[in-house]
């Protein structure tokens, strides 16, 4: 019994914590999963229209979440720096995220060129609003778990969570718009209520656990923080100096390209099963399979991570996604279901490894960056986070409409595709996939820092900190540049004194926001 309630005692701020990862993990998995359908199906937009809907939202991120990110780090509060903008995003989630899914009438009067306006500016309200909550959210990790193993703890319960929204969302769509045979999407009144509903449903849903995550989660009175001055030129360096640590240029690339293959595949993932395999009425049965996949990755990958470290499951199951995408080169309409499903799974339980070292490495390049600069920049490191998870796929989703486009893709209840369209289908679900998953597998080998490493990372800090100093042998220096990409000498660790590109950044007090 004691040990029971230990262990809830552990886990419970963790999942607390993390319950924000149903919003976060569902809200987009159901976009991934029906949105680009939505508006070329029902909506009737072409897969350009539909494309350039994603492009102008995921620009806009572009703005939006660097300016976040400076924002967040420099909020004096009392509720911490970045706990308060939870609690002011359930409503813009909620209202933005109803109008995805509802054009209000709209399309009846306004044309193709003023619906894809509309939805051009729901999805960027939406994605401000993500953003609002999203960086800040993020940028809370490093504080709340400041150790190597026990960020992997989180990390696992964030993945559980993210799991658990992406489930019950796809559980929530599945009674709305059907399970086991998938209605063809049209312009009909009852599919427009089904998706009304589903609308509804889901903001009303994506609401409690931003409130549940703001209560049960603790950061420091952040009152009397030193900030620097808010200027363009101090803006410029925030983000510069990010990209002189080489960790977090590696975790980035990794990352990057771990999301373009992921963001192609899932985008083009509709139109596969509709169009090449032929079993558009299998489409949810198909994403339950690999959702499973994707979850029964976790134990091994968890396992792996806490043993040797954070990239050996992303080395070990990274080809097994690549295996994946390969088979499903071969599928067409006289292929047997069961290789789709299979295509899917090896394919789902593969990139489970590989997400998982992009998501676990994150928190700790954050301390690399105070190795560098002697600062806590959570917020700018969080923003390249959500840049990643939100503007890199949002891209992914405008690249394959133009590219299926191109190649003469059409879309339509009734649509019969040329040779041409059938080669970009696969182009986009398979080929480039294929290429940016293996790219990303490299940049996994090519990320080096280890627990031991940290360990000499955060204690050299902590030393400065203290004394003022640091007294480290020169093979750990050696470790801490390597690691960093600098000199030692030439970063605020090594350094008696604050470096001159940080002079004017420092001990200026700004107003709260």
């Amino acid at each position: 019994m004691e040990k029971i309630r230990k262990f809830g005692k552990a886990i419970a701020p963790m999942l607390g914590y993390n319950a924000a990862h149903i919003l976060f993990g569902g809200s987009t998995y159901i976009i991934s999963l029906y949105f680009m359908s939505y508006l070329t199906e029902v909506e009737g937009l072409n897969t350009k229209q539909a494309g350039l809907v994603f492009a102008f939202a995921h620009i806009w991120d572009a703005i939006t979440d660097p300016a976040m990110g400076i924002i967040t780090d420099r909020t004096r509060s009392k509720l911490g720096k970045h706990r308060r903008y939870l609690l002011w995003g359930v409503l813009p989630i909620a209202l933005s995220y109803f109008m995805l899914w509802n054009s209000f009438g709209l399309s009846a009067t306004v044309g193709a060129t003023g619906l894809t306006v509309y939805y051009i500016c729901a999805y960027m309200l939406f994605n401000t609003a993500y953003t609002l909550v999203y960086v800040p959210y993020n940028a809370m990790l490093p504080e709340i778990a400041p150790e190597y193993s026990l960020r992997t703890q989180y990390k696992s319960v964030e993945y559980i969570m993210n799991s658990v929204g992406m489930v019950s969302s796809f559980v929530l769509v599945s009674a709305t718009i059907g399970f086991t045979n998938v209605k063809t999407f049209n312009s009909s009144p009852e599919i427009r209520q089904k998706f009304l509903m589903l609308g509804v449903i889901l903001a009303a849903f994506y609401s409690i656990p931003l409130v549940i995550t703001f209560f049960c989660s603790k950061e420091k009175d952040s009152t009397g923080l030193v900030v620097p001055p808010v200027n363009l030129g101090n803006m410029a360096k925030e983000y510069a100096l990010v990209f002189k640590n080489k960790s977090f240029r590696r975790y980035f690339a990794l990352s990057t390209c771990f999301s373009i293959s992921r963001g192609f595949y899932s985008n083009s993932n509709q139109y596969f099963v509709k169009h090449a395999a032929k079993r558009w009425s299998k489409y949810n049965m198909l994403n339950t399979i690999s959702g499973v996949a994707e979850a029964s990755g976790f134990p091994l990958n968890y396992a792996l991570t806490m043993k040797f470290g954070k990239q050996l499951c992303g080395k070990l199951l990274g080809p097994i996604m690549v295996t994946g995408l390969a088979l499903a080169l071969l599928i067409d309409k006289n292929t047997p279901v069961w290789v789709l499903y299979l295509a899917a799974a090896l394919y789902c339980f593969g990139f489970s490894g590989v997400g998982f070292v992009g998501t676990n490495t994150q928190p700790d390049v954050t301390d690399v960056d105070e190795l560098i600069t002697g600062r806590r920049r959570e917020g700018v490191i969080s923003t390249f986070t959500s840049l990643i998870k939100k503007t890199i796929n949002g891209l992914m989703a405008a690249f394959t409409g133009y590219i299926l486009g191109a190649f003469g893709f059409k879309t339509g209840e009734n649509a019969v595709q040329t040779a041409t369209g059938m080669l970009g289908i696969r182009f986009t679900y398979s080929v480039l996939p294929i290429i940016f998953a293996v790219l990303s597998i490299i940049g996994i080998y090519r990320y080096k820092m280890t627990k031991s490493d940290h360990e000499l990372i955060k204690a050299a800090i902590k030393q400065k900190k203290e004394t003022g100093s640091v007294d480290l042998t020169p093979e750990e220096k050696k470790i801490c540049s390597d690691i960093a990409g600098q000199k030692w000498e030439d970063m605020w660790i090594g350094k008696a004194s604050i470096p001159d590109e940080l002079a004017d950044m420092t001990e200026v007090k700004n107003e709260s926001y």
